[in-house]
């Protein structure tokens, strides 16, 4: 199916709605001392915001993986953004993937700080990017 544009830019800007919203949830779990599921959150808040630029794109990625790969294709190698971008997503899915799965996961304090900081900065970018992809899709409508 293809998107019209205005469609792309509803389900961007869903999904960045869902990426604040989950990234407020990562905050309150981490300030009630909960580092397992603030690690988790602060993971599925980049996942949506990537999810949110990826579509602008008409791509939409099933997995995790498709994800990290369509955004590294789609956004770091053509220079929209910075390679820091996969790779805090990537420690992002990493530590996720440890505290949802691993039975001897040692995560903290550190970690769960770590993972909110990222976020907030995977983040910050996508909707730097977004935010100039939509002004430049709008002005071809």
């Amino acid at each position: 199916m293809i998107l019209e544009i205005k469609d792309k830019k509803v389900i961007s800007d869903t999904r960045m709605e869902k990426a604040k919203e989950f990234l407020a949830d990562a905050r309150a779990t981490y300030a009630d001392r909960r580092y397992r599921t603030s690690v988790n959150r602060a993971y599925y808040a980049a996942l949506n915001a990537v999810r949110a630029i990826l579509i602008l794109e008409g791509a939409n990625p099933e997995t995790h993986d498709g994800a990290a790969m369509m955004l590294s294709l789609r956004f770091i190698k053509t220079g929209v953004l910075s390679v820091d971008v996969i790779k805090k997503f990537k420690i992002l899915l990493s530590r996720r993937t440890d505290v949802d799965y691993g039975d001897f996961d040692t995560t903290g304090v550190t970690e769960a700080e770590d993972s909110l900081k990222s976020a907030e900065e995977v983040i910050e970018m996508i909707e730097g990017a977004r935010k100039i992809i939509i002004a430049d899709l709008s002005s071809l409508s």
